[in-house]
C-alpha cells in the first residue's frame, strides 16, 4: 500500500493526532461528514469502534495469520488503516477492494471472479473478509448463490470467510434503481453465513456506523460514501475486537498504528479528506 503523496510531515502529525484521540474513544470532530457537507457546519463524533464484539460465538484458534481484504472503493479506502491494524497485529494482510467493482453478483462481478483464484493460491489467506458491496445487486436468490460461490471458493482455498456488512451510504441518483437489493444484501449474506457457521461468518457493521449515512455516527466523506482517515481508524479498531471474538486474535493497540503513514495515502485526498 505504498505511494506517494504530497502530505506533509506536519500535516501527517496533525492527522495521526486526530486519529489517536478517535481510537482511543473521544470526541472528534467529524472528518467531512454528510452532515457538514449539507450546512456546512462542524459536528462532532466518538470514534469509538463498537460498543461490543459481536456476542454469542466460540473462539476458534488463535487466527488470522493472513487476511485477503475485498470489496469496493469503500472498502478500499478502509483498506490503508485495516491494513495498518493488521500488520500491528502480527497479520499478513493484503486487499484486492477494487474502486469501481470488487463485488460478486451480476457482470460487474467478472474481474472479482477472474483474480480471486489468483490472490488465494498467492497469498494463501487462512482468513478472507469480504465487506458487502454497493454493487451487490440482484434478487435475493441471486446475491445468495453469489455468496455461496464466494464461501465455496475461500472454503475449498483452505480459508474461512468473513463477510463484513457495508456502512450506511448516500443513496443518490446511481444507486435509487437498486436501493431494494442494497438493502436485501445483509440479509442474503448472513443467510448463507448461518448455513455454515463453522466456515463463514457474517458481522454486522450497523453496530459501528449505525444505519444513516447522514448521521455523524456514519464517519462518511463529504461524498456520504466514503470513510476519511478517522473513520477508516475506527472501522479497523472495531473490526479487530471482532476477530478477536472469532479467533482470540489480539488486535493491537491503536498508538501502535493508528498514526502511521497510511494516514497519507492519496485516496483520501480523492474524497476531501483533511
Amino acid at each position: 500500500m505504498n505511494s506517494t503523496n504530497s502530505f506533509s510531515p506536519r500535516r501527517r502529525h496533525t492527522i495521526g493526532l486526530a486519529l489517536l484521540a478517535a481510537t482511543s474513544g473521544l470526541a472528534l470532530t467529524a472528518c467531512g461528514g454528510a452532515d457538514n457537507a449539507r450546512t456546512g457546519t462542524t459536528t462532532t463524533a466518538t470514534a469509538a469502534p463498537g460498543d461490543q464484539p459481536s456476542a454469542g460465538r466460540e473462539k476458534k484458534g488463535t487466527g488470522p495469520k493472513k487476511l485477503l481484504w475485498m470489496g469496493d472503493s469503500i472498502g478500499e479506502a478502509q483498506a490503508p488503516a485495516l491494513g495498518a491494524a493488521m500488520t500491528a497485529g502480527g497479520v499478513d494482510f493484503t486487499s484486492m477492494a477494487a474502486a469501481g467493482g470488487g463485488g460478486v453478483i451480476g457482470e460487474m462481478a467478472a474481474p472479482t471472479w477472474e483474480s480471486l483464484p489468483k490472490e488465494l493460491a498467492s497469498f494463501k489467506p487462512d482468513v478472507v473478509a469480504y465487506q458487502i458491496t454497493t454493487f451487490d445487486w440482484g434478487t435475493p436468490q441471486e446475491q445468495r448463490a453469489a455468496y455461496e460461490r464466494l464461501a465455496e471458493t475461500v472454503n475449498d482455498a483452505g480459508a474461512e470467510l468473513v463477510i463484513v456488512s457495508a456502512p450506511p451510504f448516500k443513496i443518490d441518483d446511481f444507486y435509487k434503481p437498486h436501493a431494494a437489493a442494497i438493502n436485501a444484501a445483509p440479509k442474503s449474506a448472513k443467510n448463507v453465513a448461518d448455513q455454515r457457521p463453522d466456515t463463514v461468518h457474517f458481522l454486522d457493521a450497523s453496530t459501528l456506523w449505525g444505519n444513516d449515512s447522514a448521521a455523524a455516527k456514519a464517519q462518511r466523506s463529504k461524498d456520504g460514501i466514503h470513510s476519511c482517515q478517522q473513520g477508516s481508524a475506527a472501522f479497523a479498531q472495531w473490526f479487530g475486537k471482532e476477530l478477536n471474538a472469532l479467533y482470540a486474535f489480539t488486535p493491537a493497540a491503536a498508538d501502535q498504528w493508528a498514526t502511521g503513514a497510511w494516514t497519507a495515502e492519496k485516496v483520501y485526498g480523492k474524497f476531501g479528506c483533511s
